[in-house]
């Protein structure tokens, strides 16, 4: 990681440059990302359930994505899956429009500064929910228990949800959609108005595709990923968000682990 003292706004510093795609491109780009977002878990799931699930006539594809869905060792090697389909997708498109997936993405160094700064506001994040979640009787990690008793390794459930997930996951959302939405607004009168609404909608968008949770975790989640673009908006980088995520989710891994054995 470099020094940055300042952690300025990456845009102001950046050459004005063409946005990759056009306002039509990107509500495609992001009607197309959701959909192969979902069809890449729902390939990766029937995939691997047909080679790992114990197999009879009268099994159908139905059945393949119940019971798979349910496996932890198919759900694990899923995510596997998704993640090489969506980084393939993802660069292809910036690749076809002309761009540098490299640049395009920000993965590029980041300021020990800021990101000292962004963990701290992660850790004020991650207690606040715990006291809520413990006052509120929630139990956001219940659908990890079939996952958990299912799986062949529990290794391959922590590489899956802990390393492999975030790093598609702030591919996709922080990096192409969040890229492509910013470009958008970057000459409005408002300042950083780009980052802002890019910001929101990917924050929603991203908390809304987990469907494994109810009302109280996708607020948390919306919150968590606004985190995840003030991170990316003031480091000017990818790979911070990502290292955020990574953190966030072992941290939760390792209390689910903590509690179940």
């Amino acid at each position: 990681m470099q020094t940055n003292a300042t952690g300025s706004n990456p845009f102001a510093a950046s050459p004005k440059r063409d946005p990759l795609f056009s306002r039509l491109g990107v509500f495609l780009l992001t009607i197309g990302i959701v959909i192969a977002f979902f069809i890449s878990q729902l390939l990766g799931v029937y995939v691997t359930g047909k080679l790992l699930l114990p197999s009879t006539k009268n099994t159908t594809a139905a059945d393949v994505f119940f019971f798979g869905s349910n496996n932890g060792t198919v759900v694990s090697c899923s995510v596997i899956i998704s993640c090489v389909l969506l980084v393939a997708i993802s660069v292809a498109i910036i690749r076809l429009r002309g761009g540098r997936s490299r640049q395009y993405l920000a993965l590029k160094p980041f300021s020990w500064a800021v990101s000292i700064r962004m963990l701290g506001l992660l850790l004020i994040f991650m207690i606040v929910s715990q006291v809520l979640t413990y006052f509120l009787d929630e139990t956001p990690l219940a659908f990890v228990d079939p996952l958990y008793q299912s799986v062949s390794s529990v290794w391959l459930l922590v590489l899956a949800m802990v390393i492999v997930a975030p790093l598609y996951e702030e591919l996709v959302f922080r990096g192409v959609l969040w890229s492509a939405i910013t470009e958008q607004f970057t000459d409005s009168s408002v300042r950083y108005h780009g980052e802002l609404v890019a910001s929101v909608v990917t924050s929603l968008i991203f908390a809304v595709i987990h469907l494994q949770y109810g009302l109280y975790e996708i607020s948390t989640i919306v919150i968590l990923a606004l985190i995840f673009c003030y991170a990316r908006f003031r480091s000017g980088s990818l790979l911070l968000p990502m290292l955020l995520h990574v953190v966030n989710n072992g941290v939760a891994m390792w209390q689910y682990l903590a509690q179940s054995v």
